[in-house]
């Protein structure tokens, strides 16, 4: 699943943006509660519960660290099936390469597993698979989860409030980027007595964007309707909360449930 996404190239130039100094980002590990919030009937869900644990860790300097894992527990009325999804990726910024490693299970059975790498190369992104198969792919120039991040909080800062991107984060078959569609709303502060700040005080006096990003193939952008679509509250230190994941046939809430921040090192150079 991508997410964070948001943690997660500029559509107008198709290049990745120049970051200068240090950013504002915090490593820090986030626990969200899982529920389900809708299902259609056509999703065939009864219940879906779980739980998504994101650590984020580095510096500009010495490359992004993100270690992700979604668990869930899906309740079909006939059968429960337990899902767990187990991601890391490293993300040079300065030289735009990305790592990347999916593990997904199925009732504690792997189920499958994406290894692969992937770099700009000019005005192209070039992926090497090497699981499930060696394959090679060369794409249009896309940014990767943290630069689309870094993105996006630079567009805010210019008051930019709706924008498109290209985004490459490795999931799935890795063998595509997506265009995602931002729109961000007016900054706010937590509201008196929200039940996620007494999960994580630290944010208790800080503001938030509201944001909403929906996922769209490439080559079905024109059909107006996304793959997926995400909303959430963003901090400007990275950290979102509020979570709502919009999949078409079923939606989930993720609340925040833990918030950690970790150590973190100073660029030295």
């Amino acid at each position: 699943m991508r997410l964070m996404v948001m943690c997660w190239a500029a559509l107008g130039t198709g290049l990745t943006p120049a970051l200068a100094g240090p950013s504002d980002l915090v490593p820090h590990r986030a626990v969200y509660d899982l529920s389900l919030k809708e299902a259609s009937e056509r999703s065939g869900i009864e219940d879906m519960r779980g739980r998504m644990v994101y650590e984020f860790n580095g510096s500009q300097c010495d490359g992004y660290t993100v270690q992700f894992r979604f668990v869930t527990q899906i309740d079909t009325g006939e059968a429960v099936r337990v899902t767990d999804q187990q991601t890391t990726t490293y993300e040079d910024i300065r030289d735009h390469r990305f790592n990347f490693v999916t593990k997904s299970y199925v009732n504690d059975s792997l189920d499958r597993e994406v290894k692969g790498t992937a770099h700009i190369d000019g005005s192209e992104l070039k992926v090497d698979v090497d699981r499930p198969k060696k394959e090679s792919y060369e794409l249009s120039s896309a940014l990767f989860p943290t630069e689309h991040l870094l993105e996006l909080l630079d567009k805010v800062d210019a008051g930019e409030t709706f924008f498109q991107s290209h985004i490459f984060d490795g999931s799935n078959d890795a063998n595509e980027s997506l265009v995602t569609t931002t729109v961000v709303g007016k900054e706010e502060g937590a509201a008196k007595g929200d039940p996620e700040i007494a999960n994580a005080k630290m944010l208790e006096k800080d503001r938030f964007w509201p944001v909403a990003i929906s996922y769209f193939n490439e080559k079905s952008q024109g059909d107006g309707v996304p793959i997926y679509s995400i909303a959430f509250k963003l901090y400007r230190n990275g950290v979102t909360r509020d979570l709502t994941m919009d999949y078409g046939d079923f939606t989930l809430q993720g609340d925040l449930a833990e918030l950690e921040y970790l150590p973190s090192e100073p660029c030295s150079n």
